[in-house]
């Protein structure tokens, strides 16, 4: 089945493909967690050199990043119960998904709430040409909004040009053909999962 959608003022071309859903099943846990009384060991495993970690409040605020210099695993002591009551996650940001391991602080201890984990995986943007391949894996359905921004070189305005709310879909696929890149620059903007991603194409 194919769906296109076209705009004639600026030559956009969507293709809707169905594709067949990859599976990214991986039984072996990502992390493990050693908690002492005032010591929590993290450990993960198949980190990239690169990768970024977090630490952040229930409002998303970062209290601790540190940039990963090693592939293969990573290990570090935190002192967890120094920080107020409340809860928090640790994120792992890596190249396509971002992996978040939830806990709570109360009273100087600090529980893991394994059942809140959460996987996002991130859209993944190609471009051939003057095309632009869109996939996203979206394990629970959860919505994905595509903005397409057009910076004329002529006038140096920004305008969007296209936007698009994708829902219900679990394997998400798509092409943008974006005819103007002679005449200035694409952005696009993904709205997923309460994250935002930014994709320039010039």
């Amino acid at each position: 089945m194919k769906n296109v959608i076209k705009n004639s003022k600026k030559g956009i071309l969507m293709v809707t493909m169905f594709a067949t859903l990859l599976s990214f099943a991986n039984e072996a846990p990502f992390y493990s967690i050693k908690n002492d009384a005032n010591r929590t060991a993290l450990t993960l495993n198949n980190v990239k050199e690169g990768n970024l970690l977090f630490i952040k409040d229930n409002n998303g605020i970062v209290l601790y990043k540190e940039l990963i210099q090693k592939s293969g695993i990573y290990t570090k002591g935190f002192d967890l119960t120094a920080l107020p009551n409340g809860s928090y996650i640790f994120e792992l940001d890596k190249d396509l998904e971002i992996e978040t391991i939830p806990f709570v602080v109360q009273s100087n201890e600090v529980t893991f709430k394994k059942e809140l984990e959460k996987t996002i995986f991130k859209p993944f943007t190609r471009v051939v040409g003057n095309l632009a391949f869109l996939s996203k894996l979206s394990l629970n359905n959860e919505p994905l909004k595509v903005e397409i921004f057009f910076n004329s070189s002529d006038s140096n305005a920004t305008e969007l040009i296209y936007s698009e709310t994708i829902t219900n879909t679990v394997n998400i696929n798509r092409v943008y053909k974006l005819t103007g890149l002679s005449n200035g620059d694409y952005k696009i903007v993904y709205n997923t999962e309460g994250r935002v991603f930014t994709k320039e194409i010039k």
